[in-house]
């Protein structure tokens, strides 16, 4: 190890806190995610009435009107 680094003669070695990580990525495609467009649904998590989405309004502050849960973006 000719630096005493543990690089080894040809710079090769561990490669601690080099790596690009694995980030967030972008967006789940399955409802649930914010900002989900205009169109879709809104279903409810309890007995799984759909209602048509409307602008402006999420879904998670809806209830349903069947049985009162919170509805979701489905």
């Amino acid at each position: 190890m000719p630096g005493g680094d543990g690089t080894g003669p040809d710079g090769q070695g561990p490669a601690v806190g080099r790596g690009r990580g694995r980030g967030q990525g972008q967006g789940r495609g399955l409802g649930g995610g914010f900002a989900s467009g205009p169109g879709g649904e809104c279903r409810c998590s309890n007995c799984g009435h759909i209602e048509p989405h409307q602008l402006g309004v999420p879904c998670y502050n809806k209830k349903c009107p069947k049985c009162g849960s919170p509805m979701t973006r489905a």
